[in-house]
């Protein structure tokens, strides 16, 4: 044998060597020998599935894939055998029979291991698969059949109940249940052989190999086979036929003789013990004499376990129990009764069969019944004793939390105590006692344990009580006369000591003035149920098992009440009986009526409440004449206030009621009137019809409390009889009249005193709801005409509230009115259809339809109000014939919105509520009757407004959406008289009528998509008209939004309104496309304007195509003449037409203008030509020559058109218009056929210009008006475009140009156009101080914006601005240079994003030539100066820095550093913010183009004044966290970030503002950190630890790749040049390499970049060296990493510095003796303070911390005092 760990050969098919020894043994003797567990017979099949080559003839029988999965059965691994079973059965049903067949000789071995294996699962899978397996081969299994059934019936006693299962469902498909008998007959000494040997044999260990299996398994499996072998033996008898049972009594008594079979029945697990006494029940049932042999050992161990009380045990033992005392008569000889069986029975049923009351208890009768005289003497005591234990169980904690057990227990009680009565009915001595102590010791007892015990009364002791009496009445011969006299005297006796024993015990109860109620109850239940058994609830009165008792005096023709359990019979109703139910004797009567008499005493003479509530209980059972009567006859005093007529002597009943009830009911301070009411009824139970009409009037009237009058007609409407009986009176006048008092008093009082509303007046409120909501047979409980009164009642009342201004005091009422207003639209069919029930309804919805500052109503009544709407709009629209009619609901609801909307001004709160009022009405409708209902249309259609209607709330609207696209060009309007005032848009709370009728509307129409259906065409027609019109009027309210660009505030919040609803794109699907663009044109061409840009929005957003808007028009010619209205049209449509109709329009135009004498609109046709231009239609130059000299020939003639020195505020918008026009046309010349241009046009062209900018500067005053704002834009634009146009011009153009065109641009034009253009910024910011004024020009300010940052350098710098200087400003720069700082610093700070970023341009081309001023730097200080040098950057930008610090300082208060502010766009934090930043960008940019001795000065002004330090902190909370650039993707390693991109700072920018903040703060941060690295170094170096290590984290993953890599890259490209020294650079390891050779000393230093740079000092190596001292050379490496980490600047810089420092060394200049470096490393001074002493020089910078830091004032040198 090999290692187990050995690798196996591949396709090593030689069997193994116990294989091969098999082999062997097969060819020596023709048969494998049986080996354990095996067997060469062929009677018994247990072989195993051939694993090797040598038993072909064998092997060849099996399947392969059979053989495999055989064996996988074998594995340890639960799955693999799970699985393998489950594959066994899907073969077993797939393949052939014949291939099933071939496993059948292995498969009893396999079966009988698996059936038992440890795994539930498989052992279910198994019995699954052997059904499958039986159903293939039918009765091929017989012959196999003796080595499978011993398991296979094991398994049918699996306990888990699966797997057995599925054993019985394979046993059953194998054989019939008539063949059943006939194959256990066939296999039952095997099947007894395998249980015997379990039984008797079998132990954990032998049954589970101990090393593979564990202890708990092992001991599993064992308990489980011991338990199915018994269960086993149980099936086995009672399935074989009695002749084969006898034939296994002989080995059964083997099985039974053995002491370790008895030992089962105390084996510690409950399963063993309870399978042992099912299979002990089994023998005694079929085999009887081997019991009655066995009886010694049997009977002591059945009957001395009924203490077992485990739930599997119980039920087996007391089964067992029966049985071993009708199976063998003298058991009791084997077991001590007294002693041994009896006490423990006593303690079982005083614990109430400790919880098993239910299994155990119905035994007790059979058992009882089977008790021999020898157990039971004396008879007296024993049944004292075992009914004494049998009531305290009632008393046990089982039994009172399980009201399940208790009834079980009582149950058994009372039918044991019967059967012992039948037992003992004889009249000698010791039975009578024994029928004594059972009646007055138990059965009395029990009923007063009851009384005061709910759980019992609510139980089946009274109907158990009542079914015994019934039958001792019977056996009394009351009904039958079959029973002998002595035994009927016996039963009278019984009955009449019973009722006389009862009495007494009632009396002593009832008979006290501290009665306990809950013994009254009790009484009063017993009664009841005596009196009607049929209508007690038999949920715990169940059929017991039928258990097979033979009584020695059977009951003739008696069905005790378990028998007779199962159905429940229908009640009597409560009408006048002359007989008691079913107890018939005379003594029940005489209870009632002695009791009743009593309860009159305490009542009369004590007052008690309690009696009287009990009496109310006796009189509703027992309302017959007598004992009305006997209640009569106690006092037969005649209240006066009873007239003598109203007594009808002969009707106890009622004069009970007159005399007695009629004068308890009003009594005051009563607080349960119920009972009262109760005994009403029951008196009126003996009255006819008229008595209780008249009975009940006259109680109406005698001004009783509300909530009594609510409880009779409850009471009246309790039942049917009654409420036939109460109808008179319920819809008399009576009643009818005092309801509507009511209703009025408490409307009234709700209204007068709220305060006292909610307290008195709920059960008066109840009263009108519910004669307001019961109906029966569809008929109001009241008179119909009383009803609509109630109803208008109310109607008027909740009207009331609307026209209140405080309705808070009011809510208890109007709550009330809601809950009987809901009560009655939800349970009254057709209520709806009552006139003042839809006036009700229609109040109620115009609650809910109202905000609540108009109502005042609260939350919650709100609530209350809509859903009383909901319930009414329901009820209303269910009937089948509601149509919208005037006057109706519907109807009005619609007109009352209509109202809303168009006359009232709604703000978005008003709006809100009225449209989720009308959707919630809509909504409601579509549930009820569907969308296509015509009630949806018509309410449409009286909610949609007139076309008039329409165009006076359209009208309505604010005019200012024309501002935005008249100045983006999108639209060509005019205003007649435009004013100041027009423009100034006054915020406001309410909306224009016109939105809030499209926000409805719409709404609306998208709850039900319409699809007319079942209607007429011309219905439909005029709905879809309804509808076009709706949609394309919501189209023109979103395009008013977006034109006024959601601004003010209010119409932010309708556009947010609409989204939100999903209005926010219209509703283009409710209408077909066509008929909507047919809509829009039409509109467009009639009136223009918005329509025109609506139109043109629908066309974008569903890209309709040429052919589409073609055919709107038709031919070009039907638009000319042009009016405004088709200008506006024909501009929308242009760039949509068609090349040949674009030309057409172009000729057309053409000649207009041409013609311009006999033309009066000239504008349109100018308008016309550019709109066509403008859609790039070619045009010939002789056309355009012929336009421009017409132009040049207005100049000429009518010099006015073109508003040169005009006052524009007098101007027309139409004059101003033309004027733009011309402007646009010269502005496209230039563009797109400047060749066209001769001397004369360009003269003519260029002085227009200036001339109408000089114009712009005399008008700035006006620039409020949208048309003179369009002018100077244009304008503008003309000078942007000539700037581009002159900067670079291509060859072909420059030759054909006139030869003196550009040096008169750039000699003049240009000079003129800045002179006009620079002061203009500062002028409108004069004129208009308010940025967020509506009629600010920003418009204007962002295209002069654009047109200012072409100035050339030169017109900033010989500027001629009006000198402004500020005093005491130190400054060293020009005036004119002085004067721009100051005019422009302060603008950057104005809140006007162009007029920001259009300074930082003209002052950034400005900021390089600064630093020239500053000459040498700070030489003003004298050389004995200790201090640093510093000097201040350009005053003006450092004052407009400190402004903006300090606000940046409060706007970030209270952000933390790595944390990202957002700003919103274009706010007043925004414009500070965006003004700080590009102060610092300048300041940069000033300090990049410085040279590096004035860098030192100012960097030393930046670091006292820390102005530096707050910026980066700032920074930190300006950049976001993830600085990822916007659109792209999931980040990667190309991700584009706010470092790797470029910021645009364009003055007309609209798209990415929202980012521009991040981004500028990004490149601040990276500007920083590239100009000023060492500062920011000392910076992060003194930062809290917190703060530090955020930003190192920011830096390293987004600055310092970038930074790093650029800085190589500069050394790269660099073209700095030095002699004597060269520097190469390596990318890949951030090094850079300079090497200095000066004659024979050659020097190499490797400065390498870390990894946080520009953070982290940046290291310098030493390379290869030549002729340098050790010491020296330490020198010069340390000045170099000195250089580096402490100058401002970049790697070149600190290597030139060095550099010359080397330099200086060489020429003989010493080294300063304290930073021993000739060149100062941050002021990059020369050593000057020389000591009188010793000579030697120092630097000024290092001699004043040496100074400061020793505290002393000698030379570092020599020691003396330095002078």
């Amino acid at each position: 044998m090999g290692g187990k760990n050995k690798q196996r050969t591949k396709g090593n098919v030689r069997p193994s060597s116990s294989g091969r020894a098999a082999e062997a043994l097969t060819r020596e003797g023709g048969v494998i020998p049986g080996f354990v567990g095996f067997d060469s017979t062929v009677t018994s099949e247990l072989s195993y599935v051939p694993a090797v080559h040598g038993v072909e003839e064998i092997d060849n029988q099996v399947d392969a894939d059979f053989r495999l999965v055989l064996r996988k059965l074998s594995k340890r691994d639960v799955v693999t055998r799970l699985k393998a079973v489950q594959d066994f059965g899907s073969m077993c049903q797939e393949r052939d029979a014949e291939e099933v067949k071939g496993v059948l000789p292995y498969w009893p071995r396999i079966y009988c291991k698996i059936s038992m294996d440890h795994d539930r699962r498989i052992r279910e899978a198994t019995q699954q698969a052997f059904e499958q397996l039986v159903l293939k081969v039918r009765r091929s299994l017989a012959p196999y059949l003796k080595s499978l059934m011993g398991h296979w019936i094991l398994s049918q006693c699996d306990t888990y109940t699966p797997a057995a299962s599925a054993a019985c469902q394979a046993f059953q498909a194998a054989f019939s249940p008539t063949k059943q008998p006939e194959a256990l007959s066939f296999c039952k000494d095997e099947i007894l052989s395998v249980l015997q040997d379990i039984l008797l044999k079998e132990t954990a260990d032998t049954l589970s190999d101990p090393q593979s299996v564990t202890e708990e398994e092992r001991e599993a499996k064992y308990v489980r086979m011991l338990t199915s072998s018994l269960l086993g033996v149980k099936k086995l008898l009672s399935l074989l036929l009695p002749n084969d049972r006898e034939a296994l009594e002989q080995r059964l008594a083997h099985l039974v003789n053995s002491a370790r079979f008895w030992k089962y029945s105390r084996h510690k697990t409950p399963q063993v013990r309870g399978a042992f006494f099912e299979m002990v029940g089994s023998l005694c049932e079929f085999t009887p004499g081997l019991v009655q042999a066995e009886a010694a050992r049997l009977c002591p161990a059945v009957l001395l376990s009924i203490d077992d009380t485990d739930p599997v045990v119980l039920p087996s033992v007391w089964e067992a129990v029966l049985h071993v005392v009708s199976t063998i008569p003298d058991c009791w000889t084997h077991v001590n009764a007294k002693k041994g069986f009896l006490p423990k029975l006593w303690t079982l049923l005083k614990d109430g069969g400790k919880g098993m009351a239910k299994a155990l208890h119905h035994n007790l009768m059979p058992l009882l019944s089977k008790l021999p005289q020898q157990v039971t003497d004396p008879s007296l005591d024993f049944y004292t004793t075992f009914f004494t234990s049998f009531i305290q169980g009632l008393s046990s904690e089982r039994a009172h939390q399980s009201p399940s057990e208790c009834a079980v227990i009582v149950t058994c009680v009372v039918e044991c105590l019967r059967y012992c009565i039948m037992q003992n009915t004889e009249k000698e001595e010791d039975q009578t006692r024994i029928r004594a102590m059972l009646m007055s010791l138990q059965l009395l007892p029990l009923i007063e344990k009851a009384l005061g015990n709910p759980s019992l009364q609510n139980g089946p002791l009274f109907l158990l009580v009542t079914e015994m009496l019934v039958s001792w009445e019977k056996r009394a011969s009351l009904y039958s006369e079959r029973d002998t006299d002595d035994s009927k005297n016996v039963f009278q006796v019984l009955l009449a000591d019973f009722w006389e024993a009862l009495g007494l015990l009632f009396v002593r109860y009832v008979d006290n003035e501290e009665a306990d109620p809950q013994a009254l109850e009790g009484i009063a239940t017993l009664l009841q149920v005596m009196r009607y058994p049929e209508r007690v609830n038999r949920k715990h009165i169940q059929k017991k098992k039928s258990v097979k008792i033979c009584f020695s005096k059977p009951e003739d023709n008696e069905k005790t009440g378990v028998e007779g359990a199962g159905v429940e019979k229908p009640g009597p109703v409560l009408v006048n009986e002359t007989a008691f139910g079913s107890l018939q004797t005379q003594h029940f009567e005489d209870v009632v009526c002695q009791l009743a008499q009593l309860c009159l005493v305490h009542v009369n003479e004590k007052n008690s409440e309690r009696h009287l509530v009990f009496l109310s209980h006796l009189l509703r059972s027992f309302h017959t004449p007598r004992v009305f009567r006997t209640l009569v006859e106690w006092d037969d005093k005649i209240p006066k206030e009873v007239e003598k007529d109203e007594v009808n002597l002969k009707n106890p009943a009622l004069q009970f009621l007159l005399e007695r009830v009629l004068v308890w009911l009003p009594e005051k301070g009563r607080r349960d009137t119920g009972h009262l009411v109760e005994m009403v009824f029951s008196s009126l139970s003996c009255c006819s019809q008229q008595e209780t009409t008249r009975i009940l009037n006259h109680i109406s009237t005698k001004d009783l409390q509300w909530g009594i009058i609510l409880q009779i007609i409850q009471r009246a409407c309790a039942d049917p009889e009654t409420l036939n009986s109460c109808s008179d009176w319920l819809k008399g006048s009576v009643l009818g009249e005092q309801l509507l008092g009511l209703t009025e008093e408490l409307c009234k009082v709700g209204c007068c005193s709220p305060t006292s509303t909610s307290s008195t007046s709920s059960h008066d409120w109840t009263l009108i709801s519910l004669v307001l909501s019961q109906h029966h047979n569809n008929e109001p409980l009241i008179g119909e005409v009383y009803l609509e009164k109630i109803l208008d009642k109310l109607h008027a009342t909740l009207s009331e509230t609307k026209s209140l201004s405080d309705t808070g005091n009011m809510e208890p009422l109007i709550s009330f009115i809601c809950d009987v207003a809901s009560v009655f639209f939800s349970s009254v069919k057709d209520c709806l259809l009552l006139l003042p029930a839809e006036e009700l309804l229609l109040t109620v919805f115009q609650l809910t339809a109202q905000d609540q500052t108009h109502t005042h109503l609260s939350d919650s009544l709100l609530d209350k109000l809509r859903k009383v709407c909901l319930v009414g709009v329901q009820s209303l629209i269910q009937h089948s014939e509601y149509e919208v009619k005037e006057g109706g609901f519907l109807h009005s609801a619609a007109v009352w919105v209509m109202n809303q909307l168009l006359t009232i001004s709604l703000d978005i709160e008003s709006l809100q509520v009225l449209v989720v009022a009308v959707q919630s009405l809509v909504e409601t409708v579509v549930s009820v009757s569907g969308k296509d209902s015509p009630l949806l249309v018509q309410f449409f259609t009286l909610l949609t407004p007139s076309q008039v209607e329409w165009t006076r709330i359209r009208q309505a609207l604010p005019p200012q959406w024309i501002k935005k696209p008249l100045l983006s060009s999108r639209h060509r309007g005019i205003c007649q008289k435009p004013s100041m005032d027009l423009w100034k848009f006054r915020p406001s709370t309410r909306l224009p009528a016109h939105l809030c009728a499209c926000a409805l509307l719409g709404r609306v129409a998208r709850t039900v998509a319409f699809i007319p259906c079942n209607q007429n065409e011309a219905k439909s027609l005029s709905h879809l008209t309804d509808l076009q019109c709706t949609v394309s009027e919501l189209l023109y309210a979103l395009q008013w939004c977006k034109e006024v660009e959601y601004s003010p505030t209010i119409v932010s919040a309708y556009h947010s309104l609409l989204t939100e609803w999903g209005l926010s794109e219209g509703l283009h699907c409710q209408v077909p496309n066509k008929v909507l663009l047919e809509t829009l044109y039409s509109r467009s061409i009639e009136y223009g304007g918005l329509w025109s840009l609506t139109l043109e929005s629908f066309m974008h957003t569903q890209n309709l195509s040429v052919t589409n808007v073609r055919t709107l028009y038709g031919s070009v010619d039907s638009l000319f003449p042009v009016s405004q209205s088709k200008l506006s049209t024909l501009q929308v449509l242009c760039p949509t037409m068609t090349k040949e109709d674009r030309e057409t329009l172009v000729t057309l135009a053409t000649a207009g203008i041409i013609n311009w004498q006999e033309n009066e609109n000239v504008y349109g046709c100018l308008a016309v030509l550019l709109c066509c231009l403008n859609a790039n239609t070619e045009i010939e130059e002789e056309v355009v020559q012929a336009i421009l000299a017409t132009v040049m020939e207005w100049r000429n003639s009518r010099e006015d058109w073109f508003l040169f020195s005009s006052d524009l505020s007098k101007v027309t918008t139409e004059r101003l218009n033309l004027t733009v026009e011309m402007i646009r046309f010269l502005s496209w010349l230039i563009t797109c056929c400047p060749t066209v241009l001769g001397n004369n046009q360009w003269d003519f062209l260029l002085c227009s210009m200036l001339a109408w900018l000089e114009t712009t500067s005399e008008n700035v005053s006006s620039l409020w008006n949208p048309w003179v704002q369009l002018f100077v834009c244009e304008n503008t634009v003309l000078i942007v475009k000539l700037n581009q146009f002159f900067a670079s011009p291509s060859p072909d153009i420059l030759e054909k140009l006139p030869a003196e065109l550009m040096s008169e641009w750039t000699g003049f034009f240009v000079e003129g156009i800045y002179n006009l253009l620079l002061p203009l910024p500062v002028s409108i910011t004069d004129a208009f101080t308010e940025p967020d004024d509506p009629v600010f020009p920003l418009a204007v300010l962002r295209s002069v914006g654009v047109a200012l940052t072409y100035v050339p350098v030169q017109q900033l710098t010989q500027n001629s601005l009006p000198p402004r200087f500020i005093a005491d400003q130190k400054t060293n720069l020009p005036e004119p240079l002085q004067t721009l700082l100051n005019t422009f610093c302060p603008l950057l700070l104005f809140k006007a994003r162009p007029l920001q970023v259009t300074v930082y341009h003209l002052l950034e081309k400005v900021m390089p030539q600064l630093p020239e001023c500053d000459g040498e730097g700070d030489v003003s200080k004298s050389d004995d100066d200790r201090d640093e040098p510093c000097l201040s950057p350009p005053a003006s930008l450092m004052a407009i820095l400190s402004t903006c610090e300090e606000l940046c300082d409060s706007i970030l208060a209270g952000v933390q550093v790595g944390e990202f502010a957002v700003v919103q766009s274009l706010s007043v934090e925004y414009s500070c913010i965006l003004g700080y930043l590009l102060a610092w960008k300048l300041l940069l940019t000033f300090f990049k183009s410085s040279p590096s001795q004035l860098r030192a000065h100012y960097a030393q002004y930046l670091k006292r004044s820390c102005s530096l330090n707050k910026l980066l902190l700032h920074l930190f909370k300006l950049m976001p966290e993830n600085p990822v650039y916007p659109g792209q993707g999931a980040e990667t390693k190309d991700t584009k970030t706010f470092f790797t991109e470029s910021l645009s700072l364009a003055v007309d920018k609209s798209d990415g503002v929202d980012w521009e903040l991040p981004h500028l703060a990004c490149s601040v941060y990276y500007s920083t950190v590239q100009d000023l690295p060492a500062m920011v170094r000392l910076w992060w170096n003194s930062q809290e630890k917190r703060v530090s290590a955020a930003v190192e984290k920011f830096t390293i993953k987004y600055v310092s790749p970038v930074l790093s890599a650029q800085e190589i890259s500069s050394v790269y490209s660099s073209t700095q040049m030095f002699d004597s020294m060269t520097v190469k650079a390596r990318s890949a390891a951030r090094e850079v390499i300079a090497t200095y050779s000066v004659d024979d000393i050659f020097i190499e230093l490797v400065i390498q970049l870390p990894q946080n740079y520009p953070l982290g000092s940046i290291s310098v190596e030493s390379g290869r060296r030549v002729g340098v001292a050790v010491q020296q050379w330490r020198n010069w490496m340390l000045q170099l990493s000195t250089y580096l980490t402490h100058q401002n600047g970049s790697i070149m810089e600190g290597l030139a510095l060095w550099k010359n420092n080397v330099d200086k060394r060489f020429e003989g200049i010493e080294d300063c003796m304290i930073c021993f470096s000739v060149i100062h490393g941050s002021n990059y001074s020369l050593p000057k303070k020389a000591c009188r002493t010793c000579k030697k020089k120092f630097h000024s910078a290092c001699l004043y911390k040496w100074f400061t830091s020793s505290n002393k004032s000698t030379c570092p040198l020599c020691r003396e005092t330095f002078f």
